[in-house]
């Protein structure tokens, strides 16, 4: 259906300058058989897919090589023929990020009989009924209803299905899936990997999956196409490279994949397993070597209630409040990680911002050391905030771009003042050494930095102050395998030496499991279960841990063909009436530190 053959993909760069981003890439695909191109974000994966799709700006771009696609060059064709022939018809695409794709002021159902209609000549009536079998087949309900809704009214799972539902609307011969999963959470990806398996076997399609998850590829893919900085490095059938890969960096990739239940029978968190990039020899992972004090908390949460007023009418009154937390209670002891973990919405960074202070609606008890926190006057506020730092969940956006590096790693030690500049600077300089960044690069700005280094500096401007808890929300979910690898050990070798406390807020299980002491499970601003990690992972009780756990890819290519046939549970709102008065919750205990909530 597909062949690439020596395919060479440059940008016009400064000075006229071509700069060559994909080399010498060759690769089949045949009708209904899936391939998987990975690698790290730069390597030319989703360079590949619009070159394929032609969707590269040819004054700035510049192709070469043959893409033979159901037996045309299409490389040859012209914008025309590209458009009513390929585009669509014999190939379709689904994008990274359904949100920037889809158009915010059109509705649902005229985006998608609009790709009926461009290829098709179809009634009003004909394209609506088939837009909304469309919807119904990528499992969206009351299809018949959200087809006049907009795109912002979805979550991010069903906008991919929306996605999902215009690629298929002309039944194309090759799909391309451009991570597809990345931005989801475990259950919703699940679903999501479910489907394109079924429609694949469907309607016969051949799919180039593309993606940087190990587990998703030994889920989806027959075969694998590994790249590093735009070179093919190895390829094979997917069973084959991930038993026997040749290759060393191939070797540092699957080294670096989180596998749930690798930490079966550990009783700490462990380090991932390091590959030497010159000779291939993986070093394996070491535990840590301090204990948790387990003798007092130094974090204690109790009955932490956040709520936000929705307003609405002509005079802008509240008329219902999000119940975003609801009586949140955990503690924290020294040099220990508990993970929250759970779905986008379910008041996970929500409950982090709240235990300092960043939301001003919160209720209940916070206790760091033997202060109250809510009951601190900004000022003393502000000071206490040395004990107890955040890692945002972005990176980029929470840096000045017009600040370097170094000015804002120096300002919160200088604005607290912990010393005078040269020691400040003296400082920055250490810690950029103990995060793995030359101190030299203090003199750059953010955007000079790649997506984990941006996040060891967002690292290192929270150990400026020597805090003795450090809230981590989401600080590794966007990041390349490696890179995410890279940075728990980090994080773990920060707790072996300092004894700091983390929370951790994710959704990717199979990291929470290699980081954590203790997990919490979040679903609609409440825990649902709390306890051990291997508690938890290996036992849990509540209905939603079990659907989470067994939502998670597991790199294993033998779950090929796997299914995991679970309900389609879009996350219910949060949003309550006014007079609504929250439930009074009971839990019981299970073994000794897990508990589990009691549902009526």
């Amino acid at each position: 259906m597909l062949s690439l053959r020596n395919l060479n993909v440059s940008f016009l760069g400064s000075r006229g300058k071509w700069n060559r981003v994909v080399k010498d890439l060759s690769f089949d695909i045949a009708t209904g058989e899936t391939v998987a191109l990975v690698g790290e974000s730069g390597s030319g994966k989703s360079v590949t897919s619009l070159s394929i799709m032609r969707l590269l700006d040819p004054a700035t771009s510049r192709l070469e090589g043959e893409i033979i696609l159901d037996g045309k060059d299409i490389l040859k064709l012209d914008e025309a023929g590209m458009i009513r022939d390929i585009r669509g018809q014999t190939v379709a695409m689904i994008f990274q990020e359904p949100m920037t794709s889809l158009h915010p002021i059109h509705r649902v159902g005229d985006q998608i009989i609009e790709a009926l209609t461009s290829h098709r000549r179809l009634s009003k009536t004909e394209a609506r009924n088939e837009a909304i079998a469309l919807l119904e087949r990528v499992r969206i309900p009351n299809a018949a209803q959200r087809m006049d809704d907009y795109p912002h009214a979805f979550s991010g799972g069903m906008r991919q299905r929306v996605m999902i539902a215009m690629a298929l609307a002309s039944r194309p011969k090759l799909l391309i899936a451009d991570e597809p999963t990345t931005a989801l959470d475990v259950t919703v990806q699940g679903e999501i990997l479910d489907l394109l398996k079924d429609l694949q076997a469907e309607y016969g399609m051949a799919m180039l999956f593309i993606t940087h998850d190990m587990g998703v590829v030994a889920e989806m893919a027959d075969r694998t196409v590994v790249m590093y900085r735009g070179n093919p490095v190895e390829q094979g059938l997917t069973a084959e490279v991930f038993a026997n890969p040749r290759e060393i960096y191939t070797r540092a990739l699957l080294a670096s994949v989180s596998t749930l239940g690798s930490m079966k029978g550990e009783p700490a968190p462990l380090r991932f397993a390091e590959v030497d990039m010159q000779t291939g020899v993986i070093n394996p992972p070491m535990p840590l070597e301090r204990q948790p004090d387990m003798s007092q908390p130094l974090l204690d949460v109790r009955n932490l209630v956040t709520r936000f007023d929705v307003r609405g009418g002509m005079l802008n009154r509240r008329i219902a409040r999000v119940h975003a937390v609801e009586n949140v209670s955990f503690s924290i002891f020294a040099g220990e990680t508990l993970s929250l973990v759970g779905e986008s919405g379910c008041g996970k960074s929500t409950t982090g911002k709240s235990i300092i202070r960043l939301n001003s609606s919160s209720t209940g008890s916070v206790r760091l050391g033997n202060d109250e926190l809510f009951k601190l006057s900004s000022e003393a506020m502000r000071s206490k905030r040395c004990e107890i730092q955040m890692i945002p969940q972005d990176p980029l956006a929470s840096m000045n771009p017009r600040m370097t590096v170094g000015d804002a790693l120096v300002e919160p030690y200088r604005e607290h003042g912990l010393g005078s500049a040269d020691q400040a600077r003296a400082k920055a300089a250490r810690l950029m050494e103990q995060v793995d960044l030359s101190p030299s690069m203090l003199e750059r700005y953010p955007h000079e930095f790649s997506g984990g280094q941006r996040q060891r500096v967002c690292i290192a401007r929270a150990l400026m102050l020597d805090p003795k808890v450090i809230i981590a929300d989401e600080s590794v979910s966007a990041l390349d395998v490696s890179v995410k690898a890279q940075v728990v050990n980090l994080l773990l070798d920060i707790q072996d030496k300092m004894g700091i406390a983390f929370l951790f807020i994710s959704h990717d299980i199979a990291v929470v499991e290699r980081i954590s002491h203790r997990i919490a499970v979040m679903y609609l601003g409440e825990i649902v279960e709390i306890g051990p990690r291997a508690e938890i992972l290996e036992r849990p009780q509540h209905t939603y841990t079990q659907r989470l756990i067994g939502a998670v890819t597991v790199p294993d290519p033998s779950r090929r063909h796997l299914r995991r046939n679970q309900p389609i549970n879009e996350l219910r709102t949060p949003i309550r009436p006014l007079d609504f008065v929250a439930p009074e919750r009971r839990y019981r205990e299970v073994s000794p530190g897990h508990l589990v909530r009691i549902d009526e």
